[in-house]
Order: C-alpha cells, then structure tokens, then sequence
C-alpha cells in the first residue's frame, strides 16, 4: 500500500519528501499513520530499484530540498500496480481506497472498469463479521448492540459503494457505446 501510495503521488508531480508523508498520510493516516522510519526505507528502496530518482533543489533556507520524480520504470509500475491490482488491494478496504485514488491514471476506461467489477464481485458476495457456522449472521439476528451496530455501518457503507460502482460501470458502458471505436 505504501509503495502504490509513492507512485501514485509521485505519478501526479515531483515532491520532496515531507510533502509526500503529507500527502500519504492524509490518504491512509487514520488508519496507517506514516512513520519516517517506514517511508525513507520504502523510498531509498525504490530509487535503488529505478522507480524513482532524487534531485537536490535549493532550500528556502540554506539547505537543500530532495525533491522525488518517477521514473520511466516507476510509471510503468503504478500503471502495472493499477491494471493488474493484488487479490488484497481488492478486498482490504484501506487498500482498496489506495488504489481507488490513483486508479483514474490507467488510460484505458476498459482496465479501470475491470478494476471495478472486480471490487464489485467481491462486495456481491455475502459476507458479514460474525458467523453462526458457516452462515454469515445479518444484524437483525444479533443481540449485541455493538455487534449490531458493526454491520449496520458495514452494511451501509458496503450498499454505498455498491451503488457508486454500479453507477460508474454503466457510465463506462454508455460512455464506449457512444464513442465511434466503443
């Protein structure tokens, strides 16, 4: 997550380090909070691998600024990351929104709606927190309040963002349908 959150950043513009943690950590913070010592080795990780490279600028103050671009490769990366999305950056919610912000960068509409109906298969499957075997349990069958009250919340977040893919995957459709090569 952390890696797809760096190219996804560094994909839109050149950024120093502490303006990338910025970005990251308002992305996945309040889930994730981004550490220095989890950033800078993910970073020195992925200039060795020649996803991206680190310019010295001029400081506003006397020291110089580290300012991170992709590189080619890089590009490539976030491209592949987004088309081709881990079974997990699918069904973790914190992944998932990860992807989701960057996911606009992949040039075909047909890989971004791939992308969605994948999510979208997953969310079709039942599926709760609590279970009574094998069988998913729905709120109205639990006594606990607080157990309740988790799949409330799932439940209507789960029905938002159903509605949310469904809306965007007929757009796409319409969308291909009105174009000359669609």
């Amino acid at each position: 997550m952390l890696e797809l959150a760096i190219l996804g950043f560094l994909y839109d513009t050149p950024l120093h380090g502490y303006e990338l943690r910025k970005r990251i950590t308002a992305l996945t913070g309040h889930v994730r909070p981004v550490a220095e010592s989890t950033l800078y080795p993910a970073i020195k990780r992925m200039e060795k691998g020649g996803l991206l490279v680190r310019e010295s600028q001029p400081g506003q103050a006397a020291a110089p600024r580290h300012v991170l671009s992709l590189t080619d490769a890089g590009r490539q990366a976030l491209l592949h990351r987004l088309a081709e999305p881990l079974q997990q950056d699918i069904t973790d919610e914190n992944r998932w929104f990860t992807l989701l912000a960057f996911l606009r960068h992949l040039p075909e509409a047909s890989a971004r709606a791939a992308v969605l109906r994948r999510r979208l298969e997953f969310l079709e499957q039942p599926a709760s927190f609590f279970y009574e075997g094998d069988r998913p349990l729905r709120a109205e069958e639990l006594d606990d309040p607080y157990r309740r009250g988790v799949l409330t919340i799932a439940r209507a977040t789960s029905e938002a963002e159903l509605a949310w893919l469904r809306a965007m995957l007929r757009e796409d459709l319409s969308h291909r349908r009105s174009t000359p090569n669609g």
